[in-house]
């Protein structure tokens, strides 16, 4: 069975930046396919991150520049690094496997970017 957890999350003034992490088990990690997600209040979830096997990467144009997705096979884990951070990206920042057949999400981790 596969699973995901998120941590990392927390409060951060608006410039910072914030790592989360992602931990991924019951799946060869070597072959997971893993994208970062978040959800505002009263918002739908958005795509922020993929990252594929082979190690290429994708943002939206949100992100891009700012958030940077990367693993660690040892640990198997699965990392968001995430700079120059506005309130605008407040919300609960969500980490998913999708290479298994099926897509498995974590519970969560919850970011807020405030003064």
């Amino acid at each position: 069975q596969v699973k995901v957890a998120e941590s990392g999350g927390g409060l951060v003034q608006p410039g910072g930046s914030l790592k989360l992490s992602c931990v991924v088990s019951g799946f060869p990690f070597s072959e997971a396919i893993m994208t970062w997600n978040r959800q505002a209040p009263g918002k739908e979830r958005e795509w922020v991150a993929t990252l594929w096997p082979g190690g290429a990467t994708m943002y939206p144009s949100s992100v891009k520049g700012r958030f940077t997705i990367s693993r660690d096979d040892e640990k198997t884990t699965v990392y968001l690094q995430m700079n120059s951070l506005t309130p605008e990206d407040t919300g609960v920042y969500y980490c998913a496997e999708a290479g298994s057949g099926s897509t498995t999400w974590g519970q969560g981790t919850q970011v807020t970017v405030s003064s």
